[in-house]
């Protein structure tokens, strides 16, 4: 090799390596989801795509890996003579299929750990082990029958136990988590790949998820790959639309601030989207400038398009316009790209030291991602600067929403003389009150 050759490879290293350095510092410490089909786990470099992932985890990335099984059920099913049967592309898993569902799981797990185990692969951590982890995370439910058609043990995602991955995740584990979930009854139900990748990413509130796909992303009407949409263009332009997946669009709209699809047939395919600046796949992201503020005469059309729903289904105390625009002082909202997709109001009764949290509301494409417990927290703070130590509620049917953010359920005496008069008996709402001097210690504490 000429001395020419080898310090244009060196200036190439370096730079590359400079390069990725800010990519290797800001992702170091984010939860990551990467999600891989069944076809990923029979490709010949799938060992390759194991310890790129291994890498990411020494980087200090958290990692979460979700697979698929869907041709190795197939084998399954068709060494015992069994035909696979789909409506709507939706697998129906009777007894056999279920059967070939938890060999095909068993296999994959198998040869992931098995392939984590050799450590990092060419580097001086070779053989080191790489701890995993998995578990019942998932809490599943039927599909059950619909149009006639009986979906026996095909499952939809009912709970994802967040804080047990999290707990996994904080002892440098990566977990894996196949597409199976379980009742409280004991029963196991296959799962979409897509959407428990998506579910779980929401309730980790992931800066990625990373989904290894077929090709190579998005495309335009001239065929050119897309390389960056938000989540906005997704939605209004239907030539994108109708390429990306309702998972994908379900978890930018629920907080998952990231969705990169990334071709698994690209050798180092991760390596690329993650260090260089362009990537090599399409990026959706959620628009970056929501915005938190007092509500003002403008935005009460907004406001009443939000809690119409709501108030149709008694959840809300209904409110007329008239109502509404002398009352808005009192509202703070969460903006969008010029929509308002949360509100809530708060009613100081300053003699008391109280307040009363009402009409809270988070539109239902954008429930998941607990922007009602960031308002809930903003205007607590705006209480506290109003000298109010305590705020109430007073709810129907959400009462364990507010129990689990603090509230305790009090006696209807116990809220200010002025809003008892106004109490609808026929309502019957529950009556609920959170101490803010007790919470604002506790955040001091901690």
């Amino acid at each position: 090799m000429s001395e020419t050759t080898n310090k244009n490879i060196t200036k190439s290293f370096v730079d590359w390596f400079r390069s990725a350095a800010p990519y290797i510092h800001a992702h170091r410490g984010s939860t990551f989801i990467i999600s891989i089909g069944g076809e990923a786990v029979q490709a010949p470099h799938f060992s390759n795509l194991i310890h790129d992932i291994a890498l990411l985890n020494s980087l200090g990335i958290r990692i979460v890996l979700i697979y698929g099984i869907r041709p190795q059920i197939e084998h399954c099913l068709k060494t015992r003579g069994v035909q696979s049967r789909y409506v709507n592309g939706t697998r129906i898993t009777d007894e056999i299929a279920l059967c070939c569902v938890k060999a095909a799981c068993g296999e994959v797990h198998t040869e992931i750990e098995s392939l984590l185990s050799m450590g990092l692969s060419n580097s001086p951590s070779s053989y080191e082990r790489i701890g995993t982890a998995s578990g019942n995370f998932i809490t599943a439910r039927p599909v059950g029958v619909r149009e006639g058609v009986d979906y026996c043990y095909t499952g939809e995602i009912r709970r994802v136990d967040a804080t047990a991955i999290r707990r996994r995740l904080d002892e440098g584990n990566i977990v894996l988590i196949p597409p199976i979930g379980y009742s409280p009854t004991g029963e196991s139900f296959n799962l979409r790949t897509e959407e428990l990748a998506s579910a779980v990413a929401i309730a980790l509130g992931a800066a990625k998820w990373l989904y290894l796909i077929e090709n190579e992303g998005i495309f335009d009407s001239t065929g050119q790959l897309v390389r960056q949409l938000t989540l906005l263009e997704a939605l209004e332009n239907e030539h994108y639309k109708r390429q990306i997946s309702k998972s994908v669009l379900q978890a930018c709209q629920n907080g998952v601030q990231r969705v990169q699809l990334v071709s698994r047939q690209t050798e180092g395919a991760l390596l690329l989207e993650l260090f260089t600046r362009d990537g090599i796949g399409t990026l959706i992201s959620t628009n970056p400038f929501d915005h938190t503020a007092k509500a003002t005469i403008n935005d009460v059309g907004g406001v009443l398009a939000l809690i119409q729903p709501l108030e149709e289904a008694g959840i809300l105390v209904r409110r007329s316009r008239e109502k509404l625009e002398m009352e808005i002082e009192h509202f703070t909202v969460q903006e969008r790209d010029g929509m308002i997709i949360a509100c809530a109001a708060l009613y100081p009764f300053v003699q008391e030291k109280m307040a009363e949290l009402a009409c809270l509301a988070v539109h239902s494409d954008y429930r998941g991602a607990d922007r009602g417990g960031a308002l809930l927290a903003f205007l607590e703070r705006e209480a506290l600067q109003l000298g109010i130590t305590q705020i109430f509620v007073l709810t129907t049917r959400t009462a364990h929403w507010f129990q689990e953010r603090g509230f305790v359920g009090a006696d209807l005496d116990s809220l200010p003389v002025k809003r008892r008069t106004l109490y609808n008996y026929q309502r019957n709402s529950k009556v609920f009150v959170k101490d803010l001097s007790v919470s604002l210690k506790i955040k001091f504490r901690h």
